[in-house]
């Protein structure tokens, strides 16, 4: 193994692009630092957002296994920009993002303004952002709250970004999570929290008028929302100007019971106001007299469209739901440049960057 007091340089094979990691940092962090942006969502190795292959050069996982690869991938050059530590210079393929590049990532105070619980174990978090520091993003992205100790969470942004006095979290109760226990517990308004972000390359991809189907697990109809209000924020503001038309949305939700649709009547109005809305609620354990979709949630999207080339596909929700339906997807000719995800889990903390 080369020696970790080495800067390496890595080459983007399509681009040449090139760039240094320090050491022991990973290809994700080291490019973002230097203004490259690469894809990437959960940061710890549980999804494939951020896949690239290594053509040439070693990489190592000294923070968490590449859990979202498996070993037939790793033996073919597949790896993880973020976690993937490099062992040598490298040229690697990749995939690099513009639309995001030129935003900022900033360390912000915000004040809790309003709590509500949707459900016992889902609670809304209205955060109110300082006057003279706004923060910019692109609807679908998240931040990471910065807890003592250099631990951090990570929660998808649910407000659209032209809502720029507040940011809104829907945060699900998990047993034995020191935050999320405070939030549901302790929490109260005025309480000053202090963030990071935006962060994740999950964001509506505007130079496509393709059909969009957005599939959501959970609270991962956070991100979805936002991107849904960003975009009847834009048909409104475009009234009379020489637009193209909406594109179609469908609205695929995965939830236990109908109870866990904690959000129905929003999304009963976008129905009602949105001629190029469809929404597809699904139950995994549904009460006697539901009448609706039932099971899991990605298979319902591959009944509905058996062929899916000709789509624009974004979920979010847990890891072994985006699994799942990004195998899915792919089978049913669902382009893989065309299918954008967010997965995230209650994860171990991502690891502070070696230059923090």
């Amino acid at each position: 193994m080369a020696s970790q007091k080495t800067l390496h340089q890595i080459k983007i094979a399509s681009s040449g692009h090139v760039f240094k990691a320090r050491p022991g940092e990973t290809i994700l962090t080291a490019a973002l630092r230097q203004g490259i942006v690469l894809p990437y969502s959960c940061k710890n190795g549980t999804c494939a957002s951020c896949q690239c292959r290594v053509i040439q050069g070693g990489v190592d996982y000294p923070h968490n296994p590449p859990q979202a690869l498996a070993l037939d991938d790793l033996a073919t050059g597949a790896g993880l920009t973020c976690q993937a530590v490099p062992t040598s210079d490298l040229v690697i393929e990749a995939r690099e993002l513009k639309q995001i590049a030129d935003i900022p990532v900033r360390k912000l105070p915000a004040r809790v303004e309003s709590l509500h619980q949707f459900t016992p174990e889902i609670m809304r978090v209205r955060l109110k952002l300082p006057k003279a520091a706004r923060l910019q993003f692109l609807a679908g992205q998240y931040i990471d709250i910065l807890l003592p100790e250099g631990k951090r969470r990570a929660f998808s942004i649910a407000s659209p970004p032209s809502e720029t006095e507040h940011i809104e979290l829907h945060i699900k109760y998990v047993s034995g999570g020191g935050f999320t226990s405070h939030v549901f517990e302790g929490m109260a308004e005025k309480e000053i929290v202090r963030l990071e972000g935006p962060l994740g390359t999950f964001f509506v991809r505007r130079s496509s008028r393709r059909p969009m189907i957005l599939m959501g697990g959970g609270t991962g109809f956070a991100p979805l929302k936002a991107m849904i209000e960003e975009m009847v924020h834009d048909m409104e503001t475009h009234i009379g100007e020489d637009e193209p038309p909406p594109r179609d949305i469908t609205l695929y939700w995965g939830v236990a019971t109908e109870a866990d649709l904690y959000a129905k009547t929003l999304v009963n109005e976008w129905t009602q106001t949105l001629p190029h809305f469809r929404f597809v609620p699904v139950l995994m354990n549904p009460s006697a007299d539901w009448t609706g979709r039932t099971g899991f949630v990605h298979e319902q999207v591959v009944q509905d469209h058996p062929d899916l080339s000709a789509f624009d596909v974004y979920m979010s929700g847990p890891p072994a739901m985006v699994q799942a339906a990004r195998s899915a997807f792919l089978e049913a000719n669902l382009p893989q440049d065309r299918l954008f995800y967010d997965s995230f889990d209650f994860a171990p903390d991502v690891p502070l960057n070696p230059s923090d």
